[in-house]
Order: structure tokens, then sequence, then C-alpha cells
């Protein structure tokens, strides 16, 4: 009974010290202590003593530094230096470009969640109010999204004209070169605003304000090149368009097969030192009304002439050429869906002299770097603001139509199945307008590249999602095009966003565990770092606090799932207070089976992408569920927001519940993959999706008017007026709303025999006459009759008017045509 019980306690003190992740020197003095105590009381006999003093002697083995050195970590480090996989430049650029942000802690196991909730979220300054509250508001009026994608398949030139003037094209540049210097959350909303009104209008905006010369400029230039492109970008003379993908390489920029070489050649009239290029490029943004275009491409100097005879690949390489510098070719255009400007560009021979190397020769070689740094901040702002704009629009449009349009008498979102839809489209709307102002606001703050893979792949991937459930409650209504519609443009324009700027598949497969797991943990970089540079030292000091992280991590785990987190800790009380614990269960469940993946799998783990891409799953809903109770503490924690969260919440750790599961499945170690789940679910997998009642409630509250609703959807243009496609909806809502009283008075009137008749016009006549409703309140019924009838109706054309189009259409096709030829 005795040596259980001491066995129990060295277990308990064991366990205790592990969970708080207490160092080795306080390991080694308590374990020295303890079993000193229990040889002088007489507890421990012999046997005992020479049990328990073997992992004595252990500890004391590793606190000498030299010794554990020589004996045990010298040969660890060889493996390690063998099995560790080649990083090309290119990999290495990515994974050191930007910064690690709050992933960090939802990766590590032990959130500091003071952090996030201190955390100042970007306010907009009075300068970016009065654009959004002019500007943007009188852009979003000169905008008709029917015309644009139907009718012109371009931006009016009107529209342009304002575009340009009101420099919307230059919110990032700095004030001091002239640009609007708006913040990352300012630009966010926006392009969100115009989005909710053309998709074409928003891409023409956001580019420019995303990757792009401008931004590259504003950065890297060099003092003579801000001096002669910033001005024009600014003021709108100049058009930029990036000439990054082509035919053979687009995600994968070690294929890009556009090359130059550092050469002399001639440039008016005078022998210069420069380069000659060769490229094609397909798919750029604005390409067809640019004026100055950013090229990358592989740079070659064969004969030194840049002073490193040793060095001939330099590798990727920006330069900023204009776009009638004689041997660039425009081509014609692309059409992705949408009337924005996009198409190819190619060159070949085409000679530029060095200093247009964008920070001139300096950066040869620095390409992929700087567009990789630029790229992950502009990730976190231009898509998800289209993907904000869809989801917003569609859930303030298809709470109004559930509520106007009947079947069988009753409101089609008062239906079940129609309810799992519209419930979704409010749970997501709200997750997504967290991610997106909590990623934009960390934009501001440094160039984080991991959540803004984050928020591109979860806010697009959600974008359609919503916008599929939107159609299938509109049925018919979001099937017909026409001005009308407030549906279609996003849906076809959908996977444009899935697209560009790191296809989706490739950032969930690739890029956010990917990137991640190497930049969030505390040791794995400095372990390759030291294994590149043989420094067995660094590697010694890194190895052994990497296995302390990871036995607290294993044990913190475990007692968090077999507490149901009860052991966990929440920064907040309330009713949230539950979720802040469970994200930390899953956080260190998370930091433990990335732990034992990377040590199991090695350099194979970047080939078992399906695995990586679930671990990214799981950070990504850790992240995003961050951002929700980031975002409900932010708005005042109000009382109407908690449904919502509780359905965000509930989802997100359904997601990571099902990644983890599909994970364990998969994993190729059977034994691992048992281990794991257990550390993880010891009582099972506990997290569901929300639940019908839950998913209901929203559904309901989406068809009411509320201060939620419209905070939620405050992007959205709702001024448009009646021959507007969501100013039509947002009448007939207002009135439904305004008829309620109305309509309940004249069913209690039908109730008693006071209101017969066969149709509502029979019914409101007797009623009137019986003196159970008013002259006035009829009118009411009967206004938003008319508003019903008009807010369900579809558009349809004359035959005349289609071929009105055609023609136009075959006559632009021919002119096109013609020009290329000639």
């Amino acid at each position: 009974m005795l040596s259980l019980t001491v066995t129990l306690v060295v277990l308990a003190l064991s366990w205790t010290l592990a969970y708080i992740g207490a160092p080795l020197l306080v390991w080694t003095a308590v374990v020295t202590v303890a079993y000193a105590a229990l040889l002088v009381t007489g507890l421990l006999g012999t046997v005992g003593a020479a049990i328990l003093g073997v992992p004595l002697l252990l500890l004391l083995v590793f606190n000498i530094v030299p010794l554990r050195r020589g004996v045990l970590t010298r040969g660890l480090f060889e493996r390690f230096k063998a099995v560790m996989p080649e990083m090309s430049q290119t990999e290495r650029d990515a994974l050191e470009a930007g910064d690690t942000w709050w992933e960090t802690e939802m990766f590590r196991g032990r959130p500091d969640w003071k952090q996030l909730l201190d955390f100042p979220r970007t306010e907009y300054t009075e300068e970016e109010q009065a654009f959004l509250d002019n500007q943007c508001a009188t852009l979003c009026a000169m905008i008709n999204d029917w015309q644009i994608d139907f009718e012109l398949r371009e931006i009016p030139a009107p529209v342009m004209d304002y575009i340009r003037e009101q420099r919307f094209l230059a919110m990032l540049i700095d004030k001091k070169h002239g640009g609007l210097g708006f913040s990352a959350r300012a630009q966010s909303e926006v392009v969100t605003r115009i989005a909710t009104r053309s998709i074409a209008v928003a891409v023409t905006v956001m580019v420019p304000n995303s990757l792009g010369p401008g931004e590259l400029l504003m950065i890297y230039g060099t003092p003579e090149q801000k001096k002669q492109w910033l001005p024009g970008l600014v003021s709108g003379r100049e058009i930029p368009c990036l000439g990054l993908t082509g035919p053979e390489a687009g995600s994968d920029a070690t294929a890009m097969p556009d090359h130059g070489e550092v050469c002399y050649g001639e440039l008016e009239g005078r022998r210069t030192l420069g380069i000659r290029l060769s490229f094609s490029k397909r798919w750029i943004t604005l390409a067809p009304i640019a004026t100055v275009v950013g090229l990358a491409f592989k740079l070659g100097d064969p004969e030194g002439l840049l002073g490193d005879k040793s060095r001939v690949d330099y590798g990727i390489t920006c330069v900023l050429v204009p776009a009638n510098h004689p041997g660039v070719e425009i081509g014609r255009r692309h059409y992705p869906g949408s009337a924005f400007m996009n198409g190819p560009i190619f060159g070949k021979d085409v000679f530029v002299p060095l200093d247009w190397i964008i920070g001139g020769p300096a950066n040869a070689g620095r390409g992929w770097r700087m567009l990789v740094e630029c790229l992950s901040a502009g990730r976190g702002i231009s898509l998800p603001a289209l993907a904000a704009a869809t989801a917003q629009t569609a859930y303030r449009m298809t709470g109004a139509y559930a509520g106007i349009r009947t079947q069988f008498r009753l409101p089609v979102g008062k239906f079940e199945g129609v309810q799992e839809a519209t419930g979704r489209i409010a749970g997501l709307t709200y997750l997504m307008e967290a991610t997106r102002v909590l990623t934009s606001s960390a934009v501001d703050h440094c160039a984080p590249g991991v959540v803004t893979a984050i928020a591109k792949y979860h806010m697009t991937e959600l974008m359609r999602r919503i916008v599929a459930d939107a159609m299938d409650v509109h049925g018919g209504r979001g099937i017909q095009q026409g001005p009308r519609n407030y549906l279609a443009s996003a849906y076809q324009a959908a996977p444009v966003a899935i697209t560009v700027e790191g296809a989706n598949i490739l950032v969930r497969n690739l890029m956010i565990f990917g990137q991640g797991a190497i930049r969030c943990h505390p040791y794995v970089l400095k372990e390759m770092e030291a294994s590149r540079h043989d420094d067995l030292e660094a590697f010694d000091q890194t190895l052994w606090a990497h296995l302390g992280y990871s036995i607290n991590r294993a044990v913190r785990a475990l007692s968090l799932g077999l507490s149901g987190a009860g052991l966990a800790c929440a920064p907040l009380s309330g009713p949230l207070a539950p979720y802040y614990r469970q994200l930390e269960r899953m956080s260190a469940s998370l930091a433990i089976v990335s732990d034992v993946t990377m040590g199991l799998l090695g350099g194979d783990l970047k080939r078992k992408e399906r695995l990586s891409a679930r671990l990214g799953d799981v950070l990504s809903h850790l992240y995003m569920a961050s951002a929700v109770l980031k975002y409900h503490r932010d708005e005042g924690e109000p009382e109407e927001d908690l449904p919502y969260a509780h359905w965000a919440l509930q989802h997100c750790l359904s997601q990571i519940g099902l990644a983890f599961e599909g994970f364990f499945a998969n994993f190729p170690n059977r034994l691992a993959a048992g281990v794991m789940r257990r550390l993880v679910f010891p009582l099972g997998r506990s997290h569901r999706e929300p639940s019908d009642t839950l998913t209901a409630e929203l559904a309901e509250h989406i068809m009411l008017p509320s201060a939620l609703r419209d905070r939620l959807s405050q992007s959205v243009y709702t001024t448009g007026g009646a021959d507007d496609p969501v100013g039509r909806m947002e009448r007939a809502f207002t009135l439904l709303h305004e008829a309620a009283a109305v309509t309940d008075l004249l069913d209690s009137a039908a109730q008693d025999g006071e209101a017969p008749g066969d149709t509502q016009a029979e019914r409101l006549k007797n009623a009137i006459a019986n003196g159970r409703i008013t002259a006035e309140q009829s009118q009411v019924l009967d206004d938003y009759e008319k508003a019903r009838l008009d807010a369900i109706q579809t558009d349809d054309f004359s035959p005349e008017y289609l071929r009105r189009i055609a023609a136009v259409d075959a006559h632009k096709v021919t002119g096109a045509r013609q020009q290329h030829v000639a």
C-alpha cells in the first residue's frame, strides 16, 4: 500500500510539472528533493531507491550540457540533417515572408487571450469615414451592374473617370506621395461596399490596391522610380497591372519560363547595360487598359555583368515597363465571367535598362520575396472583401425574400428545409465579418502571412457556400438574370475569388499549415537553421527545449480532454467563456499532433498534402473562432449577437473535430494515429454542428428588422430606390413589417367571420365594412402587396433587345479581331 501511495504521489507530481511546463532545472530540483525526502524518511526501500534513481540520474545527465551534447545530441543531429528536406530559395522566401501573429498563439497550445482582447481593432479616421459616406456612396450610386456585365461588358467611361479622379486606385499609396494612405480596414470596407454593387468595379479598384506596382514601388522603389511613377498612379493617369502568372506557371513560381539575360543593348540611341526579356503572361487584371506593367521573370547573368562572376542565375526579378515600350504587346481580353479588364501580355527580346528593376540593380533576384511579402498583406484585404460583400448581400436579401415569398400561405422562411439554408447563411456571415475585421486590422499592424492565407481561403469558400444557399432559397428568382437579380453576378464570379492570389487548393494544402507549422512553432525553424549552419550547440539547446514543449502539450491535451476543458482558463466570464476553454483545449491538441506528425513524417509531410490540409483546417478554425470571440467583445457584447456567436463557434469547433478525425483516420502510422486520437479525444469527439433549434433561431432572426441585421450587412448599398435590385427588395421588406399589424387585424377579423372572401381584396372590403380595419390601414396592405409582387418578379426581354445586344457584341468581337490581325 505504501509503495502504491508513493508511486501515485510521484506520478501526480510529475504530471503537474509536465502540465505547467516546468523547466528542466525545476524538474531536477523537485525530483532530487523528493528522492532525498523519501530516503530520509525511510519510505523508499532499496529496490524503490534503485528504480527511482534511474530517472534522477538521467535528469542530472541532461543538466550537464557538454555531456548531453556529446552523448545524446550529436547522433540525433546527424540523423536530423540526413532527413531534413532540401529547401529551395523560392520556398525559403515564401516561408520567411511576412510576420506571424495571433495564429502563433493558437498553434502553440497556450494562447494568451489578453493579447487578443487587448489588440486594438482599427477604427476609421474622419477622412476615411467621409470617403465612405461621400465618394464611395457616389460611386455606388453611379454603378449599374446589369449594364456593365451584360450590355457593355466593360465599365462605362464616367465611372472609370470618377474612380481615377477620386483616387480610388491610390488608397494604399502614402499621403506623402499624394495617395489616400488608407488603413487596411478602410480599404477592405471600400472594396466590400463597391462589390455589393458590382464585382467588376470592385476588382478594378482592388487590384491596384493589392498586389501591384504601386505597393512594390512604395516599399522597394528607388527615389527616382517613385518620383517617375507614383504621381501618375495617384492621379489615375497611369493604370498599373502586374504580369506574374502564365500558361506554364500559376502557383509554382519556380516553373516560370519567362526569362531575361543581362546584356548590353541600345536604348534611345545609347549603348546601355540592361536586360533582354521574353515573356508570355495571361490572366492579368487591368492588362487591356494598363499603361505601366510590372513583370516578374527569371534573371540570368551569364557574363557576370552585374559584378559577380560566380553568380549566373539570380532568380525571380521584377521590373516596371511602360505598356507602350517597344516589344511589349498587350493581347486581347480574357472574359472571366465578369466585365473587369483581364488579358494576356507578351514580349520577345524586349530590352529594358537595369534601373527599371524595381528597387534598382540591388534588387536583382529578390522579386519573389518582394511579391510574397506584398501578396500576404493584399490577400488579407481584397479577396475577403469580395467574399464579405457576397455574404452580406445574400444575408440581407435572402432574409427579406424568405419573409415576403409565400408558399401554402406561409413565408418560405418558416419551412424547416429553407431554415437550414437561411440559418447557415446567417451564422456564416457573422463568422466571415468577424474574420474580415480582425484580419484587416492585423494587416494594419504587421504583414501576417498565415492568417491572411486563412482568411482568403476560408472566406472565399464560405462565400461559395453562402451564395449557393441563397440561390437555393430564391429558386427561379435567383436563376433568371436581369436588372432585378442581385445574386447572379456574385454566383458567376465566385470562381474568380477562388482562383486568384493563390488558388484555394494550393492555399489549403500547402500554405496554411505548411507555412504555419514552421513559422509558428517555437523550435522547428530554429532547428532547421541550426542544421543549415551545422551549429550543434544551437541544435542541442533547441532540441531539448522542444522535447519539454512536446511533453507539456501532450499532458495538457490529455488533461484538458479528460476534464472537458474544465482545467483551461477563460479570460472572461459570461455565456461565451466555455468557448475560450474549448479553444485552448483544441490548441493544445494541435500543438502535440503537429509535433508528432513532423517528427514521424519529416520532409514527407510536404507531400502528404491532405494530412497537412486537415491540420491547416484545425489552425484555421481556431483562428476564425478567436475572431468571433474578439468581434463579440469589440461590439460591446450585445445580447442580440449571442445566438450568432454560439452558432459560429459551435460550427468552428465541429469543423476542428472533423478535421482531426479525418487526419487520424488517414495517418499512415496506425499506432501513432491511435495514440494521438486518445490524446485529443480521450472520451470521444464531443463537438457537433449547431443544433436545428439554434439554426432555426437564426433563420427566424434573418427575416426580421434588427440592429444586428443592419450592422452585419452595413456594407450593402441599400439606397438605390425602387428601380434598384436591392432597393426594390428593401422596400418590400420594410412594408412587410409595417403591414404586419394590419395583417394580424385582418386575420382576426376573418376568424371572427367579419372578413369573408376568397381574395385579400374581398376580405379587406368586408373588414372595412364591418369596422375592423380602416381605409388607411387597408392602403398599407395594398402598398405592401404591390411592392411584394414587384419584388418577386423576374426580368424578361424582347427579342429586339437581345438581338441588339448580340449585334453590339458581334461588332466588338469583329473589331477586336481585325485590330489584332492588323
